[in-house]
């Protein structure tokens, strides 16, 4: 009985670190450090990686920027962005959660188009249909599954890069996570981790569902 009532006494402990008061601001930050760097990152991203893919040599360079973004520690950009944007708080935790998350989407969107036949956009223009046309009625349909995953892929990966966010005041999850490292408190540590790598697979899962309406049946992967 003693052991069992431990346990039981256990469970509603780690209940309550995960579930305290501030547990819904945190999530509701953090989704939204994610989501709105995501936005900014496909607006960006897309076209990039469509000027990349019709133009070699600026995509080489492109490409490379956008990968050298990934080589930079995320404090260390932090500490860049802070005096650049002249402010700390989302400001600068949005600039750089968006910069990490241009490469995925820039490398698939040029990727997804460059598989794309060359006999296929050349009877598009014997037709005589447009560039703008052939890109935004057939190519980018086509590429469409490679430039979801691209941004599959950005938005998993902000989730656990989101938590930089805390060192700047912008919130999030990164809130426990600090905390608990400047306290040594695995437990206050452990609800902000566990919380967070929650959410990157929850999001990966939604994402994987909003695939069936975003690429064409025919262009889906055959698991979908």
């Amino acid at each position: 009985m003693t052991n069992h009532a431990s346990e039981r006494n256990g469970l509603r402990f780690w209940l309550h670190v995960f579930f305290a008061q501030d547990f819904w601001r945190l999530t509701l930050e953090h989704l939204s450090l994610v989501f709105i760097a995501l936005a900014i990152s496909i607006v960006l991203g897309v076209p990039l990686g469509i000027v990349a893919a019709k133009r070699p040599k600026i995509g080489a360079a492109i490409l490379a920027v956008t990968g050298m973004l990934q080589t930079i520690p995320s404090l260390a950009l932090l500490a860049i962005l802070i005096p650049v944007t002249g402010r700390i708080g989302q400001v600068p935790a949005l600039v750089a959660l968006a910069l990490y998350a241009l490469l995925p989407i820039v490398r698939n969107t040029h990727v997804g188009l460059l598989r794309i036949p060359a006999g296929m956009r050349q009877a598009a223009q014997s037709l005589g249909l447009h560039n703008a046309t052939i890109m935004r009625h057939i190519e980018l349909p086509l590429a469409a599954a490679t430039i979801w995953a691209g941004i599959k892929t950005s938005a998993v990966i902000s989730v656990g890069t989101a938590t930089i966010a805390a060192f700047v005041g912008a919130g999030g999850y990164g809130e426990r996570i600090v905390t608990g490292l400047a306290l040594n408190d695995n437990a206050t540590l452990l609800a902000g981790a566990i919380p967070c790598a929650v959410l990157a697979l929850l999001i990966e899962a939604g994402f994987g569902f909003a695939e069936r309406w975003v690429v064409p049946a025919s262009l889906r992967k055959p698991h979908d």
